[in-house]
């Protein structure tokens, strides 16, 4: 009955956000505990939304603090992101909310007011928030003191339905976190093993894998559609394609092109969860988020190889002319090393946030009170807020100034 509730409610918030969440411009505060501090799905947000989708010049900034519940974030909300000002704010709590114990009326009721407290006062603000609830705990590696990890499990399932709920009440997206992380465990860990964790070594704090899962599930909620770009290659006829894609050249089957739209790409080796390609099979990641379409017309063969960098692929006619997602069959493609280099900025800038924030901006009202309220204090704090926000600024420039149209070549030959 539980999960029946959570899939209505999760209808109920698909059905209010048929239009996009993020409009151009947009500026988007990730917030959540320790797992949002681990800079990483927060980070996989950011690449995805800097490369993937770079019309919508969207700027992000991570908020994440170790340790925090709803509650603490409600209390910080209101001094901390004022310097950012985002239009959008994704949280992430209930991990600690829950307390390492079996789920009672009362967590969920303290979970719930300052959850609502959140959003609330963000909707206030004209902010739109993308609910999210809590991941999930490894059913694996997760060693609770007082309680199994099917039960921790079956608590932060109670609160992701908060979550929706709440979301649901104030026509808001719900990020189904707990239940994205639930359903890529169950089939990775069977495929993989049992020393393979998806939520962590430690149970709760995931590794490159479970943050891709994560990053799924918040993307998802921002409902974009995953269309990375479409290249229609005639081979009687002339190339085309689609916004973000130049074709530079086009002859016999190879096609030259220059893409400002980058596909999502991923790290790692196939079995290991501290990178990101491990847990691919087992998230519609590529089908729903990362679609950069390689259609074939006219093709007098029943099959032809594909060469796209240094990889070939064969596949038949009908394949290549429904169409084959490069992204999902080239893991390793000529974007690459320039996502590498997106993804190393993106890291800098998060890094300084989390200093930024936690060292600094919370604790300037603080810091103005023990002073006194003097003005020159008082006017000091607010000359080193706008070297911190401007500084933050200049580091998101970075990230978008490493974004550089990637020139690449793809090759079709009849078999």
């Amino acid at each position: 009955m539980k999960r029946l509730l959570i899939a209505l409610a999760l209808v109920a918030v698909a059905t209010l956000h048929a239009e996009p969440v993020l409009k151009p411009g947009a500026r988007v505060a990730v917030v959540g505990d320790s797992i949002t501090e681990q800079k990483q799905y927060s980070k996989f947000i950011e690449l995805y939304l800097t490369v993937c989708v770079p019309q919508l010049d969207v700027r992000c900034f991570q908020f994440g603090w170790s340790g925090e519940t709803a509650s603490g974030f409600l209390r910080r909300m209101d001094n901390d992101l004022a310097a950012f000002k985002p239009t959008v704010v994704t949280t992430c709590y209930g991990m600690n909310d829950g307390g390492y114990r079996k789920f009672d009326p009362g967590i969920g009721k303290n979970y719930e007011d300052n959850m609502r407290g959140i959003v609330t006062k963000l909707k206030a603000q004209g902010v739109t928030v993308v609910v999210g609830g809590p991941g999930a705990v490894d059913m694996v590696f997760f060693r609770g003191k007082s309680v199994k990890p099917e039960e921790y499990n079956d608590n932060l399932a109670h609160l992701s339905a908060i979550a929706a709920k709440l979301a649901a009440e104030n026509k808001f997206p719900h990020a189904n976190v707990h239940d994205a992380m639930i359903a890529a465990m169950a089939k990775a860990q069977p495929a993989l093993g049992n020393t393979y964790d998806v939520c962590g070594r430690d149970g709760f704090h995931p590794g490159a894998n479970g943050h891709l899962v994560m990053a799924y599930a918040f993307l998802k909620a921002m409902n974009l559609d995953g269309n990375i770009g479409a290249i229609t290659v005639d081979l009687t006829g002339k190339a085309t394609a689609t916004d973000g894609h130049k074709i530079l050249s086009a002859a016999n089957g190879k096609v030259e092109l220059e893409s400002s739209r980058y596909p999502f790409c991923f790290s790692g080796d196939d079995k290991s969860s501290g990178g990101t390609r491990s847990i691919v099979p087992f998230v519609p990641f590529n089908q729903d988020l990362n679609r950069l379409t390689l259609v074939v017309k006219n093709l007098n063969a029943a099959k032809a190889k594909v060469t796209w960098g240094k990889a070939t692929k064969s596949f038949t006619r009908d394949q290549l002319a429904t169409g084959i997602n490069l992204a999902a069959e080239f893991l390793d493609n000529p974007f690459s090393d320039a996502f590498a280099g997106v993804e190393k900025a993106v890291s800098a800038k998060e890094d300084f946030e989390t200093v930024m924030i936690k060292d600094l901006v919370t604790k300037f009202p603080s810091l103005s009170a023990r002073l006194g309220g003097d003005a020159e204090c008082t006017a000091a704090i607010e000359t080193l807020r706008r070297k911190l926000i401007a500084r933050q600024a200049a580091l998101s420039d970075a990230v978008q100034a490493a974004r550089a149209p990637v020139r690449h070549t793809i090759q079709v030959q009849a078999e």
